[in-house]
């Protein structure tokens, strides 16, 4: 098995910060500009809705399922072999689905290149936690995939209707292959069992399930409120047109509550980062109810992007702070993938049963707050400090 015996020069470091933001901008890039990909999808390939379901769930679900493999590779492989085999395949799969003629080729196609990022997404996430400062990292881990959503869909739906789908595809392998030579960055495996946070603590393995139990409330609360946002804007008599706009906005303001996490991640208490915007969230959700006018419903929804991109990387951080040995974090992209798919699930229930948001709402509120509970539950007394990066 290797071990983790180099250690980066400033060079080195920088490079390592530049793969892990990087490969974690590209790999997601369907699952991000999803609006105008399903647009192009349903006019050039003639999809129903429910096929273009099916496309996006095995695009989320193979992301996610990658994390099961992982268990085993994670220990065994160089994780830089790893990060270039699954570059290469990522590569090969968009590359052949611009040869796809069946839907069934194209869902088979998909799977692998979504299978393929998800490997990569793990590789980042763990690579991250190694570092002295994963907070700033993963801030800007998520800013990088802010970005490039952003970016996609703002030129996507102009490239779509003059080269059609295979310009996504044909973006995809090579943006991928251009980023092939920064898989050298990567560590070759993870930290060596007395490098890593948590070794021997008394309850670890608790404090371990309370942050897994942190992020999937904080991802089911997140799916299920932004998912009918919109739809609680029109039942408040919000134009399509303006909720539109401060959607788009909200964006924006997405990209900067990563930042903002990145750049003060460090220098503040942590515990006072997360009290703060933990709160953020729980009142932007609580600022939805009734029936906002266009103000209230712009102000909650700018509010509630910011928070919930300036809190996920301290939770990502905290996680690194119990366990740098990648498996962890490994277990973390299978409960981000089940949070999104369940948070909806529950959402359009507790729409249908009260007749309205109300519920959704109020539950959004309560799993915010329970998210908040448990991580605190699970920081470590002692984080360790690994690489600067």
């Amino acid at each position: 098995m290797p071990t983790q015996t180099d250690t980066p020069t400033s060079s080195l470091s920088w490079q390592r910060l530049a793969a892990i933001v990087l490969f974690a901008a590209i790999t997601p890039t369907l699952l991000m500009t999803a609006p105008a990909v399903a647009a192009q999808l349903a006019s050039q390939w003639q999809l129903s809705p429910t096929q273009i379901g099916d496309l996006f769930f095995v695009e989320l679900g193979a992301m996610s399922l990658a994390t099961l493999p992982a268990f085993w590779w994670l220990k065994r492989i160089d994780w830089r072999m790893a990060a270039r085999v699954a570059a290469l395949l990522f590569i090969a799969a968009n590359g052949t689905s611009m040869l796809a003629d069946t839907y069934p080729l194209l869902l088979a196609l998909r799977f692998a290149s979504a299978l393929a990022g998800g490997s990569l997404m793990i590789l980042c996430l763990a690579s991250a936690a190694t570092t002295a400062n994963p907070s700033r990292v993963y801030g800007l881990w998520v800013m990088g995939q802010l970005v490039v959503g952003a970016v996609g869909l703002a030129v996507l739906p102009a490239l779509f209707e003059r080269f059609g789908l295979n310009a996504c595809y044909l973006i995809l392998a090579g943006l991928m292959t251009l980023l092939l030579p920064l898989a050298r960055a990567f560590p070759s495996a993870s930290p060596s069992p007395h490098t890593r946070a948590g070794a021997g603590w008394p309850g670890s393995r608790w404090k371990a399930a309370l942050g897994i139990g942190a992020v999937l409330a904080f991802y089911i609360s997140l799916g299920g409120v932004w998912t009918f946002i919109g739809a609680l804007g029109a039942s408040a008599g919000i134009s399509a047109q303006h909720s539109g706009e401060v959607l788009a906005i909200a964006t924006v303001m997405g990209i900067a509550g990563a930042a903002s996490a990145s750049l003060v991640g460090a220098r503040l208490s942590r515990m006072v980062l997360l009290l703060a915007g933990y709160a953020l969230m729980a009142a932007a959700v609580l600022l939805l109810l009734g029936q906002p006018g266009l103000l209230r419903f712009a102000l909650a929804a700018l509010l509630f992007k910011f928070a919930w991109t300036f809190i996920l990387p301290l939770i990502l951080a905290c996680l690194a702070d119990l366990d740098h040995s990648g498996k962890l974090m490994n277990t973390s992209n299978l409960v981000i993938g089940g949070g999104l798919a369940i948070g909806p699930a529950i959402a359009g229930r507790l729409i249908e049963a009260s007749a309205g948001f109300s519920a959704l709402l109020l539950g959004g509120a309560v799993t915010t707050l329970l998210s908040l509970t448990m991580i605190l539950g699970s920081r470590p007394r002692h984080p360790a400090e690994l690489e600067p990066v």
